[in-house]
């Protein structure tokens, strides 16, 4: 660990309290879209690129911000990033119209990019490697609050003293982490590259991950089908391909392709995908569950999340002190397995009691595997390339994660289409999804045992 360990613990603070920001906002921004949209007067389409662009901008950037921290320097990154998050917040407080906020939620969107991947590495190359781990799964603990806050704060902020509440709430935290990060945070870099950043890769890997992401947003209403659907998945494809060829020939890539060859950075990370597709999947059709189907109001349905939420919490928690303690795929399929019982058990539950209490061990089991997925993949790459990996770790999670929300908004409207209601409707999803989780649990022990023998 460098530095000492009170200095340690206010760099796992102004880290910490980044992420923290990123993810009440998220939580909270969502339960206040109605109210915007009836203050702004705005339409329809207007109120999705709020959340829209903001996933777009995120999804599309957290590749490059990684390296981009690994390259240039770490803190100066995670500080811009939060700088940027912070002065956005300010634009989306003020924002005199839709197109003002729409803008702020795309530099929002590009702060949190550079938050999330360079908040591990920074903490990868800030302690030891016995205690990155506990204290990235620590971070992401905390982090998780903001899951638990954010609901309950966009509700009760968003009914009392407005939706703009909601945004300038975001500017102390994002203060307080710049402060002590600007305090606190050595500056790390990767020092086996030169400071030159790959253009070429940098405009092709965010224009097919930003149109790969607009199009999963766009598809349910374009149609899966659709010709607009089919061309923008082509052309995304495309880009990406065409990023691959790129990097192979440029000397200093962006993106580290042996990655891709490393055996258990591709197992964590695609098991830790298919779990949190899950758990996005959950937590959107559980909202519906809770309001549609059993009648709740949005302030109750968002108390009734604090359980699933601090679940997602602990299992931060827990994910770093099982990385210091037992093998990384062993846990990765144990948690997978878990997760899918849990989520089997919340499919069949009919009382409200047992029902919430699945829906906790889906919130624990599946934050430990999310959490964990971060933790374990940073153990398996050199620490000079901790920022890449991350980028690309969390590039996975998230957009997938989006396109499994898509898939099962359309799967349940399906459904209905068919004559199930929107209760039987959402518990057949969840029956579905339980399945390759549980599958991808199996694959992970197997690929354990099979390295021992």
């Amino acid at each position: 660990m460098t530095g000492d360990r009170w200095g340690s613990k206010w760099i796992l603070a102004a880290v910490s309290i980044a992420l923290f920001c990123v993810q009440i906002d998220y939580f909270a921004v969502n339960l206040a879209l109605p109210r915007i949209a009836a203050d702004l007067d705005t339409t329809t389409t207007d109120l999705q690129w709020v959340i829209s662009v903001y996933m777009l901008t995120l999804g599309a950037f957290m590749v490059p911000a990684g390296r981009i921290g690994d390259i240039f320097g770490r803190r100066r990154a995670l500080l811009a990033g939060i700088a940027l998050f912070g002065v956005a917040s300010v634009g989306c407080a003020i924002a005199p119209d839709a197109g003002v906020l729409i803008a702020a939620r795309a530099v929002q969107g590009i702060g949190a990019a550079l938050i999330f991947p360079v908040s591990v590495s920074v903490l990868t190359n800030a302690y030891s490697a016995q205690e990155s781990g506990r204290a990235i799964g620590l971070a992401y603990g905390i982090a998780g609050l903001g899951n638990a806050a954010g609901p309950v704060v966009g509700g009760i902020l968003t009914d009392t003293l407005g939706w703009r509440a909601v945004f300038w709430l975001l500017v102390p935290f994002a203060v307080v982490s710049l402060i002590l990060g600007a305090l606190a945070v050595p500056e790390t870099f990767d020092h086996t590259v030169p400071r030159r950043l790959d253009l070429p890769g940098l405009a092709l890997i965010t224009s097919g991950v930003g149109l790969f992401t607009l199009t999963v947003d766009r598809a349910p209403s374009w149609g899966w089908t659709s010709m607009a659907t089919v061309g923008a998945s082509a052309a995304a494809v495309a880009l990406l391909a065409v990023f691959v060829v790129v990097e192979r020939h440029t000397r200093w890539p962006l993106l580290d392709l042996s990655l891709l060859s490393n055996g258990r950075f591709v197992v964590l990370v695609a098991a830790g995908t298919v779990a949190n597709v899950a758990y996005a999947v959950t937590v959107f059709l559980s909202t519906l569950n809770l309001q549609q189907v059993r009648g709740l109001t949005p302030l109750v349905a968002g108390l009734l999340f604090l359980g699933p939420s601090a679940g997602a919490a602990l299992g931060g928690v827990v994910s770093g002190r099982l990385a210091a303690r037992r093998s990384p795929i062993a846990v990765m399929g144990t948690g997978c397995m878990s997760a899918a019982v849990a989520l089997g058990s919340l499919a069949a539950a009919g009382n409200p009691v047992v029902y919430v209490a699945a829906l906790t061990a889906c919130g624990f089991t599946m934050g430990l595997v999310y959490a964990f997925t971060t933790v374990a993949t940073q153990a398996v790459v050199a620490p000079e390339r901790a920022g890449g990996a991350a980028g690309v770790t969390l590039t996975f999670l998230v957009t997938v994660g989006g396109v499994g929300i898509a898939v099962a908004g359309t799967a349940l409207e399906a459904l209905q289409d068919n004559g199930f209601g929107t209760g039987s409707g959402i518990n057949t999803i969840l029956a579905i999804i339980a399945a390759p989780l549980l599958v991808a649990g199996l694959v992970v022990l197997s690929r354990s045992r099979s390295r021992r023998s």
